[in-house]
């Protein structure tokens, strides 16, 4: 074994190296233990007192004084936790599916090595991809990766999405002969820091209101168990709604999945989505606007009969409906529907709490008129109202007493008619595993995305 110094972008790392002899005898290295860059470790007291530890233990070159003593507790710990994940990835089929993937190509260099530890640090502690290559050594036991073997796995893992996808799907469900009857389905969006377009990046609704920015939708697919089966990346300026059937057309095709019960969020509830759902075979769970419902359907809404009581604080009641509509040729179609109306008292407080500070904000926009023009209508401008068109302003009462009728009052719509009430919400209430993912994506990818480029640029112009 010996120290061996390398060097990375004017950067000196430190590595413990053994020297063997391969089967044709040739003279190889194997990297024993990442020490980290030089510059780090030479100011570290913690390493320091770990050599001289071990210098002690070895009985070589280090005197200490009657009252000196090293301790090795204070040095860094190394993650070993990491091993869960270890577990997880590979029950889920994923080591086994990028180790085929490695016999299909060519490459010299671990590409379930590389993925996995890109996977576990976003994790544990999401970084980029040349703060991922100098950390690495904090794990123990894993394999010394190469920070330009992070950046070419990342082209193969592109080019071989969709045959990734499929043995996934063919590992977690067709050989343990599950099913996928429903999916949920979710769009976000991320920014890049650019306004230059092109055919994928492009200008649109940003979910985080970054207007002048460029911009991709991502749409993604789990099962009710939380597990992904796809995603589709469309261009920046694709509305929400018309990315659904995109995808799922594409995911049926692959996967042959016969019935799926989409369960989406009311970014996704407009007429003509929810036909082409009806007639491309799927069921649809969907949030509902009931403010701006049917006067009929309102009467039933706040008519206490009917309403089956899950709780003292909850309760829920079916309303069948026709959703009658016309297309843009003139065509016209029907929906048949259940409405489900869900009541929570903690949903109400809420309600109360969350139209409140909107009335603070409109009164102090009120204080202020000139700024009322410019703020925006989801704001406290929601509760102010003009009077006669002659630019002064007054607080709705009208539209504050209206909306408050519907506090802990929530519309699901469904074509799931076989589903029981309780199904239904349960299966809405499922939609918070996507969202959770996009969360957890949005917080490891967004800096990423937005430094990827000047990463690759030094690697490629050191």
């Amino acid at each position: 074994m010996f120290i061996k110094t390398t060097r990375s972008k004017n950067r000196e790392y430190i590595k413990l190296v053994e020297s063997y002899r391969d089967e044709n005898k040739v003279t190889r290295h194997n990297v024993l233990y990442n020490f980290g860059r030089t510059d780090e470790i030479k100011n570290s007291e913690s390493f320091i007192n770990v050599v001289k530890k071990l210098c002690e233990i070895a009985n070589v070159g280090i005197k200490k004084g009657a009252e000196e003593e090293y301790e090795c507790s204070e040095a860094e710990m190394l993650n070993y936790g990491y091993l869960a994940y270890l577990k997880l990835w590979e029950d889920l089929g994923i080591g086994n599916c990028l180790r085929e993937l490695q016999d299909k190509t060519k490459g010299t260099y671990s590409i379930n090595d590389c993925t996995f530890l890109m996977a576990i640090q976003h994790l544990l502690s999401p970084k980029s991809k040349l703060a991922t290559y100098g950390t690495q050594y904090k794990y123990m036991g894993l394999k010394v990766i190469e920070l330009h073997q992070l950046y070419r796995v990342l082209e193969k893992l592109g080019k071989s999405k969709e045959s990734i996808e499929n043995e996934l799907f063919n590992e977690n469900y067709i050989k343990i002969g599950n099913k996928v009857d429903v999916v949920f389905y979710d769009v976000t969006t991320f920014a890049f820091e650019s306004i230059e377009s092109d055919e994928l990046k492009n200008f649109g609704f940003s979910k985080d209101c970054k207007f002048k920015e460029v911009q991709v939708v991502m749409g993604l697919i789990i099962d009710s168990n939380g597990l992904p089966i796809g995603y589709e990346l469309f261009p920046g300026n694709k509305f929400e709604g018309k990315t659904m059937m995109a995808a799922l057309a594409n995911i049926q095709k692959r996967f042959g999945i016969n019935r799926v019960v989409i369960v989406a969020d009311r970014g996704l509830n407009c007429k003509e989505n929810l036909n082409l759902i009806k007639e491309a075979g799927y069921g649809y769970i969907v949030s509902s606007r009931i403010k701006g419902i049917k006067k009929e359907i309102k009467k039933e809404i706040f008519d206490e009969k009917g309403y089956v009581k899950n709780s003292e604080e909850f309760k829920y009641k079916i309303i069948e409906q026709k959703n009658i509509f016309k297309d843009e040729e003139g065509k016209r179609h029907e929906l048949d529907e259940n409405l489900i109306i869900s009541y929570s008292e903690k949903r109400a407080k809420k309600d109360f709490r969350d139209r409140e500070r909107l009335i603070e904000k409109a009164k102090k926009l009120l204080e202020q008129p000139s700024n009322i023009k410019s703020s925006n209508k989801r704001g406290g401008k929601k509760y102010l109202r003009e009077q006669n068109s002659r630019s002064t302003f007054e607080l709705d009462e009208k539209l504050i007493e209206k909306d408050s009728k519907f506090d802990g009052y929530y519309g699901i719509v469904t074509s799931e008619k076989e589903m029981s009430g309780t199904e239904i919400i349960e299966a809405y209430r499922g939609l918070w595993r996507i969202e959770e993912s996009f969360r957890i994506m949005k917080s490891t990818l967004e800096n990423i995305m937005l430094t990827l480029h000047l990463e690759r640029e030094n690697y490629e112009n050191p």
